[in-house]
């Protein structure tokens, strides 16, 4: 008898839900990352060469939540969205440099809430992508078939 209402097997697809789940906010952020909006919002924080860097942080974030949604070499996806995250945080929620409380707030909670996405993806990056993926899929043993002659 079973204690919770989840059984074993059940579980790869909370793997695959929650992966997939965590994917849609890099692959839909990524589109943004090539507008001027966000370039001249970047340059008003101080980005270096954000003309450039901006739209690169965007293909890394469009790339690990490609990665992870498909769950094709899930561990590299997720270490590019560290890659992505860690550099973006600390530069664009640079909170402690807010003078507005409005906006110290905001960047406070966007700043917490990369570090919850930096920590997702760093249990991704520890775990894989589980059993509902292309790499687990690419891991099965191939079966040859004997032809009768």
């Amino acid at each position: 008898m079973q204690k919770s209402g989840i059984r074993a097997d059940d579980t790869r697809y909370l793997a695959l839900a929650g992966r997939q789940l965590f994917s849609v906010i890099f692959i839909i952020a990524s589109a943004g990352h090539f507008t001027a909006g966000t370039v001249a919002s970047a340059m008003q924080h101080g980005v270096p060469m954000a003309s450039m860097l901006v739209p690169v942080s965007g293909l890394i974030a469009l790339a690990g939540g490609l990665s992870l949604l498909f769950g094709y070499r899930a561990k590299l996806g997720a270490w590019l969205l560290v890659l992505f995250l860690v550099p973006v945080t600390l530069t664009m929620h640079n909170f402690w440099a807010e003078t507005n409380p409005m906006m110290f707030q905001i960047q406070l909670t966007m700043f917490v809430r990369n570090l919850m996405l930096i920590g997702g993806a760093l249990l991704i990056a520890y775990v894989g992508a589980g059993e509902l993926s292309l790499d687990a899929y690419m891991e099965r043993p191939v079966v040859e078939l004997e032809c009768a002659a």
